[in-house]
């Protein structure tokens, strides 16, 4: 059983892919990049402002499939610049509170529409 999760309260897919995969055990959520879901406009701002608008569009597709961010367990965060490691870790930190997925960090040239951030997500149907 594959089912696409789709929300309006998350950014529309800006590509040829959906904002996660429903399988029998698992949620896989594509990369998040700050776009605000009622306009599809990028966060323009600080990486403050950027990683809290992505991680509140990870939060609305967990929502969709019934689920919420302590049913991450792994996620993956890109990173324009790694000197913004300690702020994201921080902004991420808050949103998950106790509860600490698996995780990668990875610095890359360039993301999506110019984004600072971009975080996926692997979630579990419990």
């Amino acid at each position: 059983m594959l089912k696409n999760i789709e929300t309006k309260t998350a950014p529309a897919a800006i590509g040829p892919y959906s904002q996660a995969i429903l399988t029998k055990d698992f949620l896989f959520i594509s990369g998040q990049i700050p776009l605000v879901p009622e306009t599809g406009d990028m966060v323009s701002g600080s990486i403050e402002e950027q990683t809290k608008q992505v991680m509140l569009n990870l939060e609305a597709i967990l929502r969709a499939a019934g689920l919420n961010l302590n049913n991450l367990v792994k996620t993956t965060i890109y990173l324009k610049d790694m000197n913004d490691f300690a702020v994201v870790n921080k902004i991420y930190a808050e949103y998950l509170g106790s509860h600490k997925p698996a995780r990668a960090t990875i610095a890359v040239s360039a993301l999506p529409k110019g984004a600072l951030v971009e975080i996926d997500g692997i979630a579990v149907i419990s």
